[in-house]
């Protein structure tokens, strides 16, 4: 696999909260330069990103990173990140539902972002750190039945990043016009590769540009 094939598949990503904006323009001119499938970013900088880069695919979190808050509140930032510019989300459920056994609730929420997006991609966070094998299970379901595009393993804010294993047990338990997108410590070629091989088609990160080109 190339560093070309890899970077396709690569959001390319900065979300700390001390990111300036000669950093977010950095990453925004890299994800051009090297085609990567799209540039992550704060919300708040969606729209001047947008405005400065128009050919560009951007990408944006919602509740992130903890995805307690209220799904009106979520509702009104997808609108917002869309009509700002951003061309796909990725949105956190709230894991205190799924500890509430509370399915039908974050089904609910899925399902109301992605009538928001329509046609544009939505990805959503399950942060599997802090999941069970039977909730990652349930929630492969309810993303599903609710129409998303992707589950995502990780916000990168976790307790812990992607894993293979839970690319596998979504890969399995996963309907078939869901993808997977893998987030949080992959930084290797090495990494990359294997994530994508056991099933992801996108990935998460900040590095990789650093990895693939600055070090290749």
């Amino acid at each position: 696999m190339t560093n070309e094939e890899i970077l396709g598949c690569v959001d390319h990503t900065l979300l700390k909260a001390s990111a300036s904006w000669t950093e977010i323009e950095k990453v925004c001119n890299e994800a051009l330069i090297y085609k990567t499938a799209s540039v992550c970013i704060p919300p708040s900088y969606v729209k001047q990103a947008s405005a400065s880069f128009p050919a560009l695919n951007i990408c944006t979190v919602i509740g992130f990173p903890l995805g307690y808050n209220a799904s009106s509140v979520k509702e009104r930032e997808t609108e917002t990140a869309l009509a700002d510019g951003a061309g796909e989300i990725d949105m956190v459920i709230n894991i205190g539902a799924v500890k509430n056994n509370d399915f039908a609730a974050i089904e609910r929420e899925i399902t109301a972002l992605k009538r928001i997006c329509g046609a544009r991609i939505l990805k959503v966070i399950v942060e599997a750190c802090y999941l069970t094998q039977e909730e990652k299970e349930r929630l492969c379901v309810v993303v599903t039945d609710s129409g998303a595009d992707y589950i995502k393993t990780s916000t990168g804010f976790g307790s812990s990043g992607a894993t293979l294993e839970d690319v596998a047990l979504f890969k399995k338990h996963i309907g078939r016009n869901v993808k997977i997108k893998a987030a949080g410590g992959i930084r290797t070629k090495e990494a990359f590769i294997a994530f994508l091989s056991a099933g992801c088609s996108r990935i998460g990160s900040s590095s990789a540009v650093d990895v693939l080109i600055s070090h290749a």
